[in-house]
């Protein structure tokens, strides 16, 4: 596939220091330069930015601008960790340094990849009260999912431009042993896979390969098969057969979620929900492994190649070249996760198909999962409301809607910067419409769960009122990554109410309560009741990325205001009880200085229709 530029060339080499880091290892054969630059350019982002897009392009991640709000940690205060990325529901924690060269080097310097020892020091293992309030949140919440054995994977990254070496692998071995002693302090710690990483140029050019290929996993494999059926068309041929579930986990056991490249989703996991899908995987895998094949659909797979040799009495030897799994992900990655191993009679049907066309193969990914009835945002994409929404945002200008499909990596890498995600979406709706916990954490669920779905996409849920609560969020996220670039340049230059704003911001869901505040407030605001807020939208007919600067008057007025919030936070992260106990609170001081407000209210009023 090739790299659909998110802007344009003047966008990309708008400074000359861009110019010089693309240039300075540029080759045929590299291009994460080229999208790394786009991202930074098109969201005013730091050179932090390079351990985000690392771990964008490493999990599979899908808003890049909202990644860098949540995950980049600040400046002086950051205690050597400049990014702190924790994924509950993926099970994944990417700790990461951060450098960007100006000039031609041979290598990276060791110490960054020795201050990593410093920063899960003070993530880990220092007090929490003794952190500043910008890490202190975010250590909690590290250490509560450690406790609650929601994490399995700890990833501590120095993410560079330059070619990797040996001293800093060798500094990195010293960081992988004292993430190890820390965790041994936690109950089931020692259950937590630790890599230690350089991600240099090279590596970042071998993950942005994988994300923009559709078959990453290339190998050759042999597997026998009782029989095969084989369909060809002028650009396409595929063949039927069943095979053991042994050898799907052998593959998945080798190659992971790379095995599933090209699927729109990856392995969801498993819940305890008798309802969810995985869990009857599971369950039958282990007790009626017999009976496998006739309650499963199987699996379809795009493949390189294929070829098979004749039949004999133990059957047929196929042989496949270059494997993913594009539908029956939740198969997969179920069988293999079965507890005791896998029995001799679990079979498998199972279809390789092999497509000379690009766009053919885009439809058959789209197609072989969307025919589906499944309860995950990729798959709301048949959803009426989601229909309806993308045609309406067909009608706003530098305005692209995903509508329920969540894309991945590949898709974030080259798509416009004018596209609004579809999780993000539904955080900023689940905040202005209520629950900011859920939006902050439960980005999935809120797609997942029929009932939170229903909650925010409703039959009066329109593409402008989405516009405006993604908008709102767009503000507070570039209020945020702005105060960390200044912060970064020249910490000095902040004002004490810039400090005090960034502390604020940087609390864990911070941005997702203010949303809500604003909708708790926005009858007080635009002076004027407000009978159903699915109602409210801006006058006009712009995109929300133009829009998102409406919103600076009122983030002006109210992140002074924003100390009487903090008891929504307990060490740093928000928590329902806190949200009940401050909102009604804060309603009341926002209430007393309206009065003064009166002009910066008024103004934007016009700007609002109900």
């Amino acid at each position: 596939m090739g790299l659909r530029m998110a802007g344009s060339s003047v966008e990309i080499l708008s400074t000359v220091a861009s110019i010089g880091i693309m240039m300075m290892y540029k080759t045929p054969e590299q291009s994460w330069q080229t999208a790394y630059l786009t991202a930074k350019e098109n969201f005013g982002l730091s050179d932090d930015a390079i351990g985000v897009f690392a771990t964008q392009l490493r999990f599979d991640l899908d808003d890049i601008k909202s990644l860098a709000a949540e995950a980049i940690t600040g400046g002086g205060n950051d205690r050597k960790c400049d990014v702190l990325h924790i994924d509950r529901e993926m099970g994944v924690v990417v700790i990461a340094q951060c450098y960007v060269a100006r000039t031609k080097k041979p290598a990276a310097k060791a110490n960054k990849a020795a201050d990593l020892n410093t920063a899960v020091g003070w993530l880990l293992t220092t007090s929490i009260d003794a952190l500043d309030d910008g890490l202190k949140g975010r250590a909690q919440e590290l250490r509560d999912a450690i406790k609650a054995n929601d994490i399995r994977q700890i990833h501590c990254w120095y993410v560079h431009n330059l070619p990797t070496s040996k001293n800093v692998r060798e500094e990195l071995d010293t960081v992988e042993g004292t993430v190890r002693s820390a965790l041994a302090a936690f109950e089931k710690g020692s259950q937590i896979s630790v890599f230690a990483k350089e991600i240099g140029a090279d590596e970042l050019e071998l993950l942005y390969t994988k994300a923009e290929r559709t078959i990453i996993v290339t190998d050759s494999f042999e597997v026998t098969v009782p029989d095969i059926l084989e369909h060809t068309q002028d650009n396409w041929s595929s063949i039927s057969t069943i095979v053991p579930g042994e050898w799907l986990n052998s593959l998945y056991k080798d190659h992971e979620t790379d095995l599933f490249s090209a699927n729109l989703r990856g392995y969801l996991g498993s819940r305890s929900s008798d309802k969810n899908i995985n869990n009857g995987i599971k369950r039958t895998a282990k007790d009626e492994p017999e009976n496998f094949l006739v309650y499963n659909n199987g699996i379809t797979s795009l493949v390189l190649d294929y070829s098979y040799g004749k039949k004999t009495k133990k059957g047929i030897v196929l042989k496949i070249t270059g494997i993913s799994i594009v539908n029956g992900a939740q198969t997969t990655g179920s069988i293999s996760s079965v507890s005791g191993g896998i029995t001799e009679d679990l079979l498998v049907s199972v279809r390789f198909v092999k497509a000379e066309s690009e766009n053919l193969i885009e439809n058959i990914v789209k197609f072989n999962n969307s025919q589906n009835k499944l309860e995950a945002a990729d798959f709301r994409s048949s959803d009426t409301i989601q229909d309806r929404l993308r045609s309406e945002f067909s009608t706003i200008p530098q305005a692209e809607y995903e509508g329920g499909r969540r894309g991945g990596a590949s898709d974030a890498i080259k798509r416009s910067k004018h596209t609004l995600p579809s999780y993000t979406v539904g955080q900023s709706l689940t905040a202005f419409h209520g629950d900011p916990v859920l939006a902050y954490s439960g980005k999935s669920e809120i797609w997942i769960n029929d009932n939170y779905y229903r909650a925010v996409f409703t039959d009066r849920t329109s593409a402008k009122h989405v516009v405006l609560c993604y908008s709102l969020l767009e503000a507070i996220n570039n209020r945020r990554l702005q105060l960390l670039k200044d912060q970064k340049e020249d910490a000095s230059s902040l004002t004490a109410l810039d400090s005090s704003n960034l502390d604020f911001l940087s609390k864990k869901g911070a941005q997702f309560l203010l949303i809500y505040v604003v909708a708790q407030c926005l009858e007080t605001i635009i002076g004027k009741p407000i009978p159903n807020k699915f109602d409210v939208q801006f006058e006009g007919n712009k995109s929300p990325f133009m829009l998102s600067e409406q919103w600076d008057p009122i983030i002006d007025i109210l992140l002074p205001l924003a100390s009487q919030l903090d008891e929504a936070f307990t060490k740093g992260r928000i928590t329902a009880d806190g949200v009940k106990r401050t909102v009604p609170k804060f309603q009341g001081v926002f209430g007393a200085v309206a009065n003064l407000q009166k002009d910066a209210f008024s103004d934007f009023a016009k700007k609002i229709k109900v």
